[in-house]
């Protein structure tokens, strides 16, 4: 189906300061993010900013580029008021790609769209991979997902989620790989309507406690489903280690 990928795109953040503008390869990142975004099968790439810097660093770059208001709480707020400078509604698809993911594979952003399509039982689609590394799963930077049998999710937490009572010490290579914990992946496809109500919808003490702004979803009743991906995607980038692991990748 057609889709719409939307970058959110703010320049200060806690962990790294105007990380989004950071050079990887003589490309800001979210330039780079954007041209990943572009070999997927999305009909348009558009970034949505909060300040003029980022804009014109898209403009340089060939980048579509909106300038949103400064004040958004979350990312999906800055996306909704995109949506309707975009003149994006009702039934439309959008995929969110968040802007520190310059490595995130364009499959990926397929597969989230389609999922959207498919299952109508669900207002957003979103990935995950199974974590075999210990020191992700400790990680609070890395967000843990768990699904039910139908793949939807169940929780978002920055804890150790599934936690292996009688076997955690034994090390997570001993479980069997279906059980494996899944690391989730910052993308999500919505319909813009969707997307666009979002905002109205009161956070939740959940979203507060754990950061995570998708559990307003699920705590308001409504349904995401998971693709979980056999590969692991390149890393994101929320810390000064994260941007010096992308751009030895980088090379």
């Amino acid at each position: 189906m057609s889709f719409t990928v939307l970058v959110p795109a703010r320049l200060q953040s806690t962990r790294l300061p105007r990380k989004i503008l950071a050079d990887l390869g003589g490309v800001p990142m979210v330039v780079r993010v954007a041209q990943r975004a572009a070999l997927s099968q999305a009909a348009r790439v558009v970034v949505a900013a909060d300040d003029a810097e980022i804009v014109l660093a898209c403009q340089a770059h060939g980048v579509e580029c909106v300038l949103t208001r400064a004040d958004h709480a979350t990312g999906s707020d800055r996306l909704a008021e995109a949506c309707a400078l975009l003149g994006l509604d009702g039934a439309d698809a959008v995929v969110n790609v968040q802007g520190d993911e310059p490595l995130i594979e364009p499959s990926l952003i397929d597969a989230c769209a389609a999922l959207l399509a498919t299952r109508t039982d669900c207002v957003m689609s979103t990935a995950a991979h199974a974590i075999d590394e210990p020191s992700e799963l400790a990680n609070p930077n890395v967000v843990k997902v768990v699904v039910d049998g139908a793949g939807r999710a169940l929780y978002f937490s920055r804890a150790p989620i599934p936690w292996w009572r009688d076997g955690y010490g034994q090390g997570i290579g001993k479980l069997p790989p279906a059980n494996l914990p899944l690391r989730h992946i910052g993308l999500y496809g919505y319909q813009a309507g969707f997307l666009r109500r979002f905002p109205t919808l009161p956070p939740c003490p959940l979203e507060a406690v754990e950061s995570l702004e998708q559990l307003r979803v699920l705590w308001h009743g409504e349904r995401i489903s998971v693709h979980v991906s056999p590969v692991r995607p390149g890393p994101g980038v929320d810390t000064p280690e994260d941007l010096a692991r992308v751009r030895a990748l980088l090379g």
